[in-house]
């Protein structure tokens, strides 16, 4: 089936698609509605319609390259595999999800980190949902006697701030010139460690 033209999108799609294009053009610096209406062919008025400020479509425009990655790693959690195995898979693909965010689509990496920093809602709730998944697995592991801590939350608590580095959207930034794959490298090795610590139980 052919794609569908611009003109052709339902109004809030062609809006968000039209914010999407303009922000990796021009940046959040030179992002108006006025010039989204614009280019999507209706008046700003209309644009306030779905999106009641700059700042929610901007948020609207994150939280769509993000969704699908939140899904993945939903199936990740839910999936058969041992408690180990998905713990080291969520975490290398949230890795390299972000990384490669950063190196194929800056303009909207650095949208998601200034997010991050000023602890917006849809960098919040993308948090939220990411560690909801990985506590699920900690939980999962520790009841099937994977992993020898009792105590869920420190578990949490190890691997966040382990990981830091390779999560962080910030800390990414900072390694924008370490080659991608030195840098996955060096979290597989670290959740090898993390993981010989969860199952021993010693923190």
């Amino acid at each position: 089936m052919a794609r569908a033209r611009a003109s052709e999108l339902p109004a809030e799609q062609r809006i968000l698609e039209t914010a999407t294009l303009h922000l990796r053009r021009h940046g959040a610096m030179r992002f108006s509605v006025s010039a989204i209406a614009r280019e999507a062919g209706m008046t700003h008025a209309n644009v306030y319609r779905y999106f009641p400020s700059k700042a929610a479509l901007v948020e609207a425009v994150t939280a769509a390259w993000l969704k699908p990655l939140e899904a993945d790693l939903r199936g990740v959690a839910d999936g058969p595999d041992p408690a180990y195995d998905k713990l080291e898979r969520i975490l290398l693909a949230l890795h390299r999800a972000y990384r490669a965010k950063l190196d194929l689509d800056p303009p909207l990496f650095d949208l998601f980190a200034e997010a991050v920093a000023k602890g917006d809602g849809v960098a919040r709730k993308h948090r939220i949902r990411v560690q909801s998944e990985i506590q699920r697995i900690i939980e999962e592991g520790i009841a099937g006697g994977a992993f020898g801590l009792g105590e869920p939350r420190r578990a949490l608590a190890l691997i966040i701030d382990s990981t830091y580095r390779f999560m962080h959207p910030i800390a990414l930034g900072f390694d924008r010139e370490v080659p991608a794959h030195a840098l996955t490298a060096r979290l597989e090795r670290l959740i090898k460690i993390m993981l010989r610590s969860l199952a021993s139980g010693r923190l």
